[in-house]
């Protein structure tokens, strides 16, 4: 797991911009007042940050521990944050956290995570890489992917102790937010192996400073202890000035956690959570918070954003903030085909065009809604054994006074008459159907 520190690809995201020349911010003085602007600033641990990130040239990381086998949309800030710094002219490292999840990272949690075995954690690793290495330029000069099991994997007890441990008091420790509110809002407290892991990140951030000459991390405003620590230690063992960064976590109108849907995280992975599926918890953003997810994760100019916030306001019915979202950030993750393709799909919902889908986005579509088996040898099928079968009509009787009123759909085409029948012609990809009865919910039909 070591070997990630290496060139991977130049992302589809760079086409038109150099590996060293800044980027338009769109009109602001620089970096920082766009990242201000953007909401993406919660605390700095120095006013020189700011003339850094405008003026100087920088090598700056953000980590992500592997604790699934895929990340999730709430670690886009991060990402999308390097991504930004790269194209001002920084040299962005993003590190895979092979090592320190291991331990497990308390800021934020109220309970002790669950430890993951070196076998999940190394194959978490591998399936996340993709993810971190699809946004930036991974080119000659460019950005950097490292595991921190490569260092950590191989660093003693004693020479922790001594090269680390010696330079922290545990005043100081219990200090930080993460352990202080783990110590007072529960009763287990917190384990020596999670009360170690801020050293274990200082370690990181020193590492990263000797062998890359990184001077800035970033990280959630959760991490503001563990940031500090890094750079407390730096400052103590080699005398050097490096900083921190923080940006407020992307939370819901009401407070929640943004990323998480009813049903759990919205994945990056497409085999967890599908382009569609991703587009439409995005299309269903609040009102109150479309507008600053469009400056935090996507790079859309700050007159846009504006012109979106004023559309939102006048007609939210349209929601041209949350379409421009949704589009976006299915685009930043998955692509424009993939983003495309799902942008139909939720056009067509409820038109005959549904019939054009191909039989992946399809199925996307359907993930949520009933469905029922029917056998090959049942067709044709009369429509009104099918509504009392699929739970859409109480009894025949039912079923065929909606028939004969005009009330049922299949495949979005309104069936004609009570003697209507579900044949082979109308299935799609030779094996669904959509049957829906009036302004309703769909239901998936499948030919086995």
């Amino acid at each position: 797991m070591g070997g990630l520190d290496q060139p991977v690809h130049r992302s589809r995201l760079w086409a038109g911009v150099g590996t060293t020349g800044r980027a338009n911010l769109g009109g602001v003085p620089g970096l920082f007042a766009d990242l201000s602007w953007r909401g993406l600033v919660h605390q700095t641990t120095a006013p020189e940050v700011a003339h850094l990130l405008d003026d100087g040239s920088l090598v700056a990381y953000a980590g992500f521990d592997p604790t699934a086998d895929s990340l999730h949309i709430g670690h886009l800030i991060g990402m999308v944050s390097l991504l930004r710094l790269q194209r001002a002219g920084h040299r962005p490292i993003v590190l895979a956290g092979g090592g320190t999840g291991m331990i497990g990272d308390p800021s934020g949690k109220s309970e002790e995570r669950q430890l993951l075995t070196p076998e999940v954690l190394a194959a978490n690793v591998e399936a996340i890489r993709p993810q971190l290495a699809q946004l930036l330029d991974f080119g000659p000069g460019g950005a950097l992917l490292v595991d921190n099991a490569a260092w950590l994997g191989s660093l003693g007890l004693l020479e922790f102790l001594r090269t680390v441990g010696k330079h922290f008091t545990v005043n100081a420790m219990i200090a930080k937010e993460s352990v202080r509110a783990r110590l007072t809002e529960r009763e287990q407290g917190i384990s020596y192996t999670e009360f170690s892991y801020m050293l274990l990140q200082g370690y990181d951030f020193l590492h990263l400073h000797d062998a890359h000459g990184c001077t800035l991390q970033l990280g959630g405003s959760d991490q503001w202890g563990n940031i500090t620590a890094g750079i407390d230690l730096i400052r103590r063992v080699r005398g050097a000035a490096t900083y921190g960064l923080t940006w407020p976590l992307a939370t819901r109108a009401d407070g929640t956690k943004f990323g998480k849907s009813e049903g759990g995280n919205v994945w990056l992975d497409a085999g967890r959570t599908s382009p569609y599926q991703m587009y439409q918890f995005l299309l269903r953003t609040e009102d109150a918070t479309v507008g600053p997810y469009l400056r935090a994760f996507t790079f859309r100019t700050h007159d846009e954003i504006t012109e979106l916030d004023a559309a939102t306001a006048s007609d939210p019915g349209r929601r041209a903030g949350q379409r421009a979202l949704a589009r976006d950030v299915v685009t930043l993750v998955h692509g424009e085909a993939e983003a495309a393709k799902a942008e139909e799909a939720s056009t067509v919902l409820f038109s005959e065009d549904i019939a054009g889908l191909d039989e992946a986005t399809l199925l996307a579509v359907m993930a949520d809604v009933p469905s029922t088996d029917v056998a090959r040898a049942e067709l044709p099928l009369p429509i009104v054994d099918l509504l009392v079968r699929a739970g859409l009509a109480k009894s025949r009787g039912d079923a065929r006074r909606t028939l004969e009123h005009g009330g049922v759909y299949i495949n979005n085409r309104k069936a004609d008459g009570e003697d209507a029948a579900l044949g082979l012609v109308d299935l799609l990809h030779d094996r669904y159907a959509i049957v829906r009865r009036g302004k309703g919910g769909q239901h998936l039909v499948r030919v086995t």
